[in-house]
């Protein structure tokens, strides 16, 4: 009998928990994907027993429904009738989905999906601008005045020199502007013609670099001298935001929803001319006039604050918990006004333990994290930058690992608080500025106080992190973790799936066979998505490919996972087998945790399988291979 579609869609609908419960709908080939409000109010049981639904499961923030080819399209227009929704693309769903996140969630997502592209570039720059400044400090070495600490010298500072255009060009991307409108902006904020930012705290350099004798950055006046106090109206600061990053974010952001709203309202034939002239333009006047005048002002609130605090044990606590506050909000060169008048006037740099406490604490956090994670992802990134914050560099521990995950951004903040009245009450300090961590011990006046400072700050860091800290994945025993890590370096496997230049590897050993051969109708039909079928000679299913797990049926005899090319992958161990409930399977792996390639992700017993009476057959299908032109399965491959 045919499928009523009108019914099935009418069902489905009522069990979503009425129309303002929906957000978004659309579909691909095989599923109705749909955006919920409330997930609670979704009766899921139900919706998996309406006639036409082969099954159903939620990835990332979506409730998809398996109807299949040919079928889902002309479910998925009744339902748009009885909804009285309008048709979105499956582009459309997932933004939808994305902004069903809180606030909160969505602004660090944002922050991570900006750094995290960049961090090789941060990472390899802050581990040999330690490196290169610590071999500089050795006295009776001369590599501080050989060409070759000039030369390193260069290109280690290059990611930090151009780190605003950098971060714009991530930026843009994050939030959809074009990428080289982004570069602009970012250029324009460290553009030759502004003051560098790291001299804004030295008269020599202002005056030299301005010409002047009063020590004073010089302004331009847009809009003329229309006053407000004594600050004139509009006015623009000739000063560059070298080592920022907010201001940088905020400004890209602005300017990418100019240029989105002007994509719309510009008519098509003078899109090309005036949408970029228009972005550009006003973003940059937005710039410089106000969110840049608003960060500098700021420094100069955090600078005086900060050399008042940092005079007795409960100020250089303040200032060692949010001295990484200010890392964040591109602060943190300018205490150098402060550790250089401290130089000059009293010979001792009584601030380089507070910003030493504060950056090791970093060190500690990110270090816990990194050894404490099981997805191999995140220690990739946690190991090294923890590496670069040990020798003071900590924008790599900072953005790319504690800020976050967060709970270690605060966990430092506490290490790097109590660290600094521990260097406080004990009077230590620097005969010079700019160095911090491992590096400050050249120039620290008593060693071993330092030493325990350090080990105050990042051990406090540490413990806090590895106690309060658990990564949100189910964490393994660690015997199966480090099986799962040999199994992946050794795994070899052939290739049974290939869609769009990416491999999937047989997830289990045994002889592959054509989906036509899988004894189910779901599977072999293609309605969920073309595949194959294993005949298992093991018990043990794993990672096809490097990946995230998108989804783990709860009676632990299926995953999902996600991999290179976008690709959806479903391992079902047996057929029927959700009837065992559990019984003979074991997971190892829980949704959105990260895999490598032949990591442990099931195990199941064969025998108890069989003695139930269904078939042990393990069944791949690329869930999403509608979105390729080219498929080929293992008799292709």
């Amino acid at each position: 009998m045919a499928l009523d579609y009108h019914k099935c869609a009418e069902e489905i609908f009522s069990h979503l928990g009425g129309r303002e419960n929906i957000v978004s709908a659309a579909h691909c080939a095989t599923r109705l994907r749909l955006v919920i409000a409330d997930n609670s109010k979704v009766d899921a049981k139900a919706l998996e027993n309406v006639e036409g639904v082969k099954g159903l499961f939620n990835s990332n923030g979506q409730l998809q429904l398996i109807i299949g080819t040919g079928t889902v399209n002309k479910v998925y227009e009744e339902f748009l009738a009885i909804t009285g929704m309008t048709a979105a693309t499956k582009e459309d769903v997932k933004a939808a989905a994305a902004a069903r996140q809180p606030l909160p969630k969505r602004m660090v997502k944002a922050l991570g999906d900006v750094f995290v592209p960049i961090l090789p570039a941060i990472v390899a720059s802050g581990l040999m601008m330690g490196l290169v400044e610590a071999l500089g400090k050795i006295e009776g070495l001369g590599f501080a005045n050989s060409d070759w600490y000039a030369f390193l010298d260069m290109i280690s500072a290059t990611a930090f020199a151009y780190l605003p255009v950098i971060v714009a060009i991530s930026a843009a991307r994050v939030f959809g502007g074009n990428i080289f409108l982004g570069a602009v902006i970012g250029l324009s904020m460290i553009h030759s013609s502004l003051l560098n930012g790291w001299s804004v705290g030295s008269a020599d350099a202002i005056n030299s670099f301005f010409g002047v004798t009063d020590g004073i950055v010089q302004k331009w006046y847009l809009f003329g001298n229309i006053k407000i106090g004594d600050y004139v109206l509009l006015q623009i600061n000739r000063q560059g935001y070298q080592g920022h990053v907010i201001p940088v974010i905020i400004a890209v952001f602005l300017m990418c929803k100019i240029e989105q709203w002007l994509h719309k309202h510009v008519p098509e034939m003078i899109d090309l001319f005036v949408t970029p002239l228009c972005t550009v333009l006003s973003t940059a006047l937005v710039t410089f006039t106000i969110i840049g005048p608003i960060f500098s002002t700021l420094e100069t609130y955090v600078l005086s604050f900060a050399q008042v605090l940092v005079r007795n044990p409960f100020g250089a606590m303040i200032m060692g918990a949010v001295y990484p506050v200010t890392v964040v909000m591109g602060l943190h060169h300018m205490y150098n006004i402060i550790e250089a008048g401290m130089l000059s006037s009293v010979g001792l740099n009584t601030w380089m333990p507070i910003a030493s406490a504060a950056n090791f604490a970093q060190f500690g956090a990110c270090l816990a994290v990194g050894l404490k994670a099981k997805a191999n992802k995140t220690k990739v990134i946690a190991v090294p930058s923890s590496m670069s914050a040990a020798l003071g560099i900590t924008e790599p521990a900072i953005f790319g690992v504690n800020m976050r995950f967060f709970k270690p951004f605060v966990c430092a903040m506490i290490g790097g608080a109590i660290g600094s009245i521990f260097g406080a009450v004990t009077g230590i300090g620097a005969t010079a500025y700019g160095v911090t961590g491992i590096p400050g011990f050249l120039t620290i006046n008593n060693a071993g106080v330092y030493a325990v400072l350090l080990l105050i700050s990042g051990g406090i860091a540490f413990v806090l992190t590895t106690v309060i800290w658990k990564e949100d994945v189910e964490e393994a025993p660690a015997a199966e973790t480090t099986a799962a890590a040999e199994t992946a370096a050794e795994y070899e496997a052939p290739v049974v799936i290939r869609a769009g230049g990416n491999a999937v590897l047989a997830p289990v050993k045994g002889e592959a066979v054509k989906s036509e051969e899988i004894p189910d109708d779901a599977f072999s039909s293609g309605a969920l998505g073309i595949g194959v079928g294993i005949k298992p000679d093991d018990n043990v299913v794993y990672a096809p490919f490097d990946g995230k797990i998108s989804t783990v049926i709860d009676t632990k005899h299926a995953v999902g996972i996600s991999g290179p090319g976008n690709m959806e992958l479903l391992i079902h161990v047996g057929i029927d087998t959700v009837k065992m409930k559990g019984d003979g399977f074991n997971c190892f792996v829980s949704q959105d945790e990260e895999v490598k390639k032949g990591q442990k992700l099931l195990e199941f017993d064969r025998k108890k399988i069989k003695d139930a009476g269904y078939s042990d057959m393990v069944v791949v299908l690329l869930t999403n291979s509608d979105d390729y032109d080219d498929v080929k399965t293992a008799s292709d491959c």
